[in-house]
């Protein structure tokens, strides 16, 4: 195939079905975050590399970079937690709290060889900055739960942990830097092989080897509570504690179990954490969690916590779970003979006015071609204007 009839690595084309079926979740989605009191802002699609670079880690290689005319680095943004809080500090941080903001929209991140992962990808999601307590958490773990079920899918879990309760632990057995990082880096990667030959040798390295098999309902707090002696870790597991509690009160505690090893893949994550899975998904359909010290970082101290939906997984999700709505929008084809194109024009006005979808044919046609074109396009109903 001629390379100018492909799309370039890790994107893709959505057909009108596959359009339609994602602008609806979208708009389902905007709907919800907006009744729930989050209102939507939209940044560039790039931002200055230095800004980008604020979430830490080793974001930069899978960036997609430019320059601009003043030979400047540029890159597309690859999630919008960052962009939104550049945003906030430079045009809201004057604005009474707490500020609830949402955003839809693309983002782009470099993968190499990881099949069904696109390099550009959609997300929605929500941003919850200026309240730093368990109440705050809770509503983003509710919202989460509820973008799923209002998405179509009634099959899914939230995994809930706390990035606090295993660097607690680290710092309990006085772990150096470079032997945390290693740490965190297998835990993140669900590596329990490479997690063993790590810590083999340290202390606390039976404690260690516990930390990504603390998964499962309330049981699981009280198991990980016997195997810390720090405060640091105790707290996280008291925070844990009293968001599942107010996340009973929403009615979504019946959606989350425990996870302690959920690290997240990026480093401005301060407390809680959660990534959302549905049956026979490779992959998190939803992530996110606390991020107190992102915007300190960016010269404005502000608690904040939020997270991200993956519209492509959710629509994959409700594929797997047979969830048929039809999101087309052929709701009435009309066909007319030549002599009746003033009434045909007139009665597609009129019913586009009172909110209907009306493809009106271009030609003039017989009734038995009208038939034909409203069966193959799969139209819901027929109007024809015969002579």
């Amino acid at each position: 195939m001629a390379k100018f009839f492909e799309t370039p690595y890790g994107t893709k084309d959505f057909l009108p079905k596959e359009a339609a079926a994602k602008r609806e979740i979208e708009n389902r989605l905007a709907g919800l975050f907006s009744r729930y009191g989050y209102e939507e802002v939209v940044t560039p699609t790039m931002e200055f590399l230095e800004t980008l670079k604020m979430s830490g880690g080793t974001v930069e290689q899978n960036l997609f970079k430019m320059f601009d005319q003043k030979n400047r680095t540029l890159a597309l943004h690859h999630e919008m937690t960052t962009p939104i809080a550049r945003l906030f500090v430079s045009r809201l941080k004057d604005t009474e709290l707490p500020l609830k903001l949402s955003y839809n929209t693309s983002v782009f991140r470099f993968r190499q060889n990881q099949p069904q992962r696109q390099c550009e990808f959609y997300q929605a999601g929500v941003e919850l900055l200026g309240v730093s307590n368990a109440y705050a958490d809770a509503e983003i773990i509710s919202l989460a739960a509820q973008s799923l079920k209002t998405s179509g899918l009634e099959k899914f879990q939230i995994c809930l942990g706390q990035v606090e309760f295993a660097n607690g632990l680290m710092e309990q057995f006085n772990l150096p830097l470079d032997v945390q990082g290693k740490i965190k880096a297998a835990i993140e990667s669900h590596d329990i092989v490479g997690l063993e030959k790590i810590v083999d040798g340290l202390d606390g390295a039976n404690v260690l080897k516990e930390i990504p098999k603390l998964h499962g309902g309330a049981e699981i707090l009280k198991r990980a509570r016997d195997l810390v002696e720090n405060k640091k870790s105790q707290s996280a597991l008291d925070n844990l504690e009293e968001i599942y509690k107010l996340a009973d009160f929403y009615g979504d505690a019946d959606k989350i179990i425990f996870d302690l090893g959920i690290i997240r893949d990026f480093e401005y994550y301060t407390g809680m954490v959660f990534e959302a899975y549905a049956p026979d998904v490779g992959y998190s359909l939803a992530g996110g969690g606390r991020y107190d010290r992102m915007l300190k970082d960016f010269g404005f101290a502000c608690p904040a916590t939020g997270f991200a939906l993956g519209i492509e997984r959710i629509l994959q999700a409700r594929e797997l779970q047979g969830v048929d709505e039809d999101f087309s929008a052929r709701n009435i084809y009309i066909g007319y003979h030549e002599s009746k194109i003033e009434t045909a024009i007139k009665r597609a006005t009129e019913l586009r006015n009172a909110g209907m979808t009306v493809d009106l044919a271009l030609v003039p046609q017989t009734l038995e071609e009208a038939t034909r074109t409203s069966v193959i396009k799969d139209f819901h109903e027929l109007i024809y204007f015969s002579e």
